[in-house]
This record gives structure tokens, sequence and C-alpha cells, in this order.
């Protein structure tokens, strides 16, 4: 396995997953996509999951059979239904409204206010997809972006706390590997906000990937 282009292989694959959140769509996404897609990447993502419709999408780019900022409908990760739902159409009722702003006006940046905040029953309505939803919903009240960024950067520090725990306690793949340093800036980010815990954590995981380099 060529360790860099497997990195880099990740990084496009979580991209075309992601284009529904990323700024500037298919446009900034495409770009990246033929620009990075050597031919050691195309072999490495082969062997991903939905690798073979992003090898077919960046060729359609590269022949001109798709333009820059659009993708062919048969090639839309998830079959478009997070295109669908990152539109901002979700519709709360008053009574909605009422226990999402309690939430928002309640929420502590820590373990107890995540915990609060995803109990609430408008939240848990939307099952795992709550993070999709929340933002599409208060899309309508620009005025609660501020508070809702503090909730997300919360939820993502504790994801990414969770999962570096589990990669440090066991064994992992060199796959697994590449796909924690493709992941790296996130965790950079996010683990310091837990001080010098965070930090010794990061470093652990910095230990890690050590080998890939």
């Amino acid at each position: 396995m060529n360790t860099k282009s497997s990195v880099t292989a990740l990084k496009l694959v979580n991209l075309y997953r992601q284009e529904h959140v990323i700024i500037g769509g298919w446009a900034a996404v495409n770009a990246v996509l033929v620009n990075e897609a050597t031919d050691d990447v195309i072999n490495e993502l082969q062997n991903l999951p939905t690798g073979k419709m992003l090898i077919r999408h960046i060729e359609n780019l590269r022949s001109g059979k798709t333009p820059m900022d659009s993708i062919e409908p048969e090639l839309m990760p998830y079959g478009g239904q997070m295109q669908d739902a990152s539109m901002p159409s979700v519709e709360l009722t008053d009574n909605q409204w009422q226990e999402l702003e309690y939430g928002f006006e309640n929420f502590t940046p820590d373990q107890a206010g995540l915990k609060m905040f995803t109990s609430l029953g408008v939240v848990q309505q939307f099952g795992p997809e709550w993070i999709t939803a929340i933002r599409d919903a208060i899309a309508q009240k620009p005025y609660l972006m501020d508070r809702w960024n503090v909730i997300n950067q919360t939820y993502n520090a504790y994801k990414l706390w969770d999962t570096a725990n589990e990669i440090i306690a066991n064994p992992i793949s060199e796959r697994e590997r590449a796909q924690v340093q493709a992941d790296m800036p996130e965790y950079e980010t996010y683990l310091p906000m837990f001080g010098e815990t965070g930090m010794q954590l990061l470093e652990k995981l910095r230990t890690v990937i050590s080998s890939l380099n």
C-alpha cells in the first residue's frame, strides 16, 4: 500500500461523501478531486467503500461529460438523500421552536450540556441525522447560529475524544491509521479543547500514525 496515496484517497472519499456540508458545493469539491486523483490514488480508491463510484465521477469530470460544478445523479453519494436533507426545509412547530430555543439558552459546553440538548424531543425526533436537521431548521433564524456553533463544536469535540480513546485502546489496521492521519486536522482542532489531557491524547494519536511518515 502506498501510504501517501492511501491518505489522499481517504480524504477524497470523505470530501465526496460530505459535499452537502462543504461551502462551494460540487464546484469546490470537484476541483480537489480532479487535481489530487493521481494514478496511485485511483488505485487506492478501488478498495474503498464508494471508491468505484468516485472513480467514475472523476473520469466524467476529466472527460468533460460532467461539468465541474455538477455530478451525474446516479453517482450521488448516499443516493442523493443527504443532498435533499441538507436543504433548509426542516419545519418545526411553535412548541418545537420553544423547546429548541430553551435548549440553546441553557446549553453548557460540556457533557452535561450536550446530554441535555440531545435529550430534547425536538432533537431526538431526527435520530442520527439531528446535526444536519437542526442546522437546516435554524437557517430560518440566523440569530441562533452563534449558539448553534457552540453546540456543534462541543458535539464534534466529544465525538473525536471518544474516537481517539478507542483508537489508542485497540490495535488498528494500516488503513485505519491512514484514516486517522487524514482526520488529524480535526483532532488537532478539537482535542486541545480538553486542556492538558487532550494534548496528551493528541500526542498519543500522533504516535499511532508515526509509522506512516
